[in-house]
């Protein structure tokens, strides 16, 4: 057993109340969700922020001695990467995204060059039995995630925020929605149901208002997937709707055509029927009009309004008014209007 005093110990691993204080076993089982300790062995000038457990963005340099858990990421506009066969001490591996998932980069965005190159140090001993220091590797989340779970959202609201692809400006629209929800005397409760663990979406929601937040990282997970999609959508659901907020919002990471399960979550008849109010965030007109498409044809979803870039001025507006029929409004000009759209649906819907 080996004693280390981290320098930084990353957002993915926040569940597990670590000290910088840590013991490490040379025995580090290959898996999703376990934490590592590496020591950081390059340097980079952009793309150098790590999550820390507190919520604070710290940047990263060579020498830093690192928290984060075994994950893969596959990204559009960032890195990809899996976690290795094995994870010996003394191998390298890679800083994939701001949460401190950790594993092998296969393909790298050349706008953010290369990732940050970890050396290996060991897994991060927990010691859950008292009175006896036998020590196991700490694993993200704070409860596991049930199989198959019935859906049961109490007949509250539920509105859900899809994108075209990564950086859309879907948090962007879940905060302002929340927001005038807020200012509508609404108490707003939320999650991130895909993506790679981060916590910064869902602090931002917190932020705008959102009265209780989760993240797929709190059930164990640390990339979401098709086969883990829909029931963890199912379990977060269930479990905000237990305190009866007036509302539920989540927004779906990443894209509808990706790897992280917005498909298979939306292709689940049992979340659909509980959809209030679908919004659909794009980069430019003709993506508006491919996800509104998708949304329409393969999941029989009626979108309720556009936001992101696509409707960053007047002409964008214009395009999916005329060409899709759906209300458009932008978030960071018009929240307030993106807001009350969502709320008179909503109203309609439910009385």
């Amino acid at each position: 057993m080996k004693r280390i005093v981290a320098d930084k110990i990353a957002s993915v691993a926040q569940s597990c109340r670590l000290t910088p204080e840590l013991r490490l076993s040379p025995d580090i089982p290959a898996e999703e969700g376990v934490v590592v300790a590496v020591e950081v062995v390059s340097d980079k000038a952009n793309y150098n922020q790590l999550e820390l457990a507190s919520g604070r963005m710290a940047t990263v340099r060579r020498g830093d001695i690192l928290v984060g858990a075994l994950g893969h990421r596959k990204a559009l506009f960032g890195y990809s990467g899996s976690i290795p066969s094995s994870v010996p001490p003394g191998d390298h591996i890679h800083l994939l995204n701001l949460g401190g998932v950790l594993g092998l980069c296969d393909s790298a965005d050349p706008e953010r060059g290369a990732p940050f190159e970890c050396r290996v140090l060991g897994a991060v001993l927990t010691f859950p039995y008292l009175g006896e220091r036998i020590g196991v590797p700490a694993r993200v989340g704070e409860r596991k995630l049930e199989k198959n779970p019935a859906l049961d959202t109490r007949g509250i609201p539920v509105i859900a925020i899809a994108g075209t692809c990564m950086d859309s400006g879907k948090t962007a629209a879940a905060c302002a929605i929340v927001t005038r929800l807020r200012h509508r005397d609404l108490v707003v409760d939320a999650f991130k149901a895909t993506g790679v663990s981060a916590r910064r979406d869902i602090l931002a929601m917190e932020d705008a208002g959102a009265r209780e937040t989760r993240i797929f990282t709190d059930l164990g997970v640390v990339t979401t997937t098709r086969n883990n999609g829909p029931d963890l959508t199912k379990s977060m659901l269930n479990e905000l709707a237990q305190g009866r907020p007036n509302v539920i919002l989540f927004e779906l990471g990443d894209g509808l055509l990706g790897a992280y399960g917005v498909e298979a979550i939306l292709s689940d008849a049992s979340i659909r029927a509980v959809l209030t109010s679908v919004v659909l965030s794009a980069n430019d007109p003709v993506g508006a009009w491919g996800g509104v498409t998708i949304l329409r044809e393969r999941f029989d979803i009626e979108p309720t309004a556009v936001t992101g870039p696509a409707t960053d001025n007047q002409v964008g507006i214009d395009i999916i008014r005329s060409q899709l029929g759906l209300d458009a409004a932008n978030a960071r000009t018009a929240g307030a209007t993106l807001g009350d759209i969502v709320y008179e649906h909503c109203h309609e819907r439910t009385h």
